[in-house]
């Protein structure tokens, strides 16, 4: 009989499983592979594209190191966690989905803990071999801790988001929160719009699509 799988989704619902209406979370530090890039998303020869194949392309081999005898003495079965997004613009608004060319972006997919960076360095090797046109240098690995959040699941196409985020925001701004959005943490990261996105469009109809929004905020009390 298989082992069972850790799936980070099922593990922990408060993070990935929100409510249809807003809720406030404490997002713990968590390791992520991240990549930073520019450009719409939806181009299909873009940065954007690129990225999302590097970033399976590094998760998948790290999470089959088991079966080359490569992982290491904590390692534990697993399914890779969905990926997620930090979007923004050079200048300072209120996040806009129509001006997509505008979009700067930190595309990233979480990683268990037992993931060291010799682990991730030996995975950026092996995946060098097998995808030699793949800019492995654009990848790291890099702890993110993110902190007071105001999070809801939104249903639909990513085009219809400003619902959700006007939702997240008014139901913060209502119970005493400041949005944080842009402000610089203690560690230096910014704190930014985030987007974890659980159906693939490929495959889902998009007034079927789940996107986990998240905003970082911070107690005005």
């Amino acid at each position: 009989m298989m082992s069972d799988k850790l799936d980070f989704k099922k593990e922990y619902k408060n993070l990935y499983q929100p409510k249809k209406v807003p809720m406030i979370v404490d997002v713990p530090k968590m390791k992520f592979i991240m990549i930073d890039g520019k450009g719409d998303p939806n181009d299909e020869s873009g940065e954007y594209a690129k990225a999302i194949e590097l970033l399976y392309g590094l998760s998948y081999t790290i999470k089959m190191s088991i079966k080359s005898g490569n992982a290491p003495t904590d390692y534990f079965e697993y399914v890779v966690p969905p990926l997620e997004g930090l979007w923004w613009t050079a200048v300072d608004r209120p996040f806009d989905t129509s001006r997509k060319e505008e979009l700067i972006w930190t595309a990233m997919i979480r990683q268990p803990e037992f993931v060291t960076n010799e682990l991730f360095k030996w995975a950026v090797d092996e995946l060098k071999k097998r995808k030699p046109q793949l800019d492995t240098d654009k990848a790291r690995l890099e702890a993110f801790t993110e902190g007071l959040c105001v999070q809801m699941m939104h249903l639909g196409s990513y085009d219809t988001e400003a619902v959700t985020v006007k939702a997240i925001d008014d139901f913060a701004a209502s119970n005493g929160y400041g949005n944080a959005i842009s402000e610089v943490r203690p560690d230096g990261a910014i704190r930014r719009h985030h987007e974890i996105y659980l159906s693939d469009p490929r495959r889902v109809a998009p007034e079927k699509m789940k996107t986990v929004v998240r905003h970082p905020i911070r107690s005005n009390k």
